[in-house]
């Protein structure tokens, strides 16, 4: 687990999960499967998306890195307060974007090469959360896809669609939850 996004990952995330996801991509379309059902952050660009927080405290980021290439990349926001009815008001660590590489996706490969690196991204952003002093607060907008991790496994609170953000449901982890899923984890 490393505390920033530098080049080397970023040239990860170009020259080995985009060709491995262009793979993807094309297999599913040769099977004919709908693009609703493809892999919905596959037209994220992490580089366009670094870039535009380059050099801001309030924006930093992780990757966790093995066997010498780049396995997840989270990119974070501190700047937000929470919004379930217990915490409102409260601060805590957003969780902007969260993407694990195409080999280590349990959608995208029935026997992926890493387990759990979505997980520890998340794990990382709830201890950042306690050294910031938001105890462990965290919330995010998920991706449909997504969304059963972030209820079912994750136990986040689901707190709908939000209309002001592409309608994605809005899912916080309240102080409470971090200190058990911390403990669980």
């Amino acid at each position: 687990m490393r505390d920033a996004i530098e080049e080397a990952q970023l040239g990860d995330w170009q020259t080995q999960w985009q060709p491995a996801l262009i793979k993807v991509l094309q297999e599913l379309r040769r099977k004919g499967v709908p693009m609703a059902q493809w892999p919905q952050s596959w037209h994220w660009d992490w580089r366009e998306k670094t870039a535009r927080v380059q050099g801001f405290l309030a924006f930093p980021g992780f990757c966790i890195v093995c066997g010498g290439v780049t396995q997840g990349l989270m990119l974070l926001d501190l700047r937000k307060v929470a919004r379930e009815p217990s915490q409102t008001g409260k601060p805590l660590v957003y969780v902007d974007y969260l993407e694990v590489a195409p080999w280590n996706r349990p959608d995208l490969e029935q026997r992926p090469q890493l387990k759990g690196v979505g997980m520890a991204l998340l794990t990382a952003a709830i201890a950042l959360s306690e050294q910031e002093g938001y105890r462990g607060r965290i919330g995010l907008h998920s991706l449909p896809q997504s969304e059963a991790f972030y209820r079912d496994r994750c136990r986040m609170s689901d707190l709908g669609p939000d209309g002001a953000y592409q309608n994605l449901r809005y899912f916080e982890m309240t102080a409470e939850r971090a200190r058990s899923f911390l403990g669980e984890e």
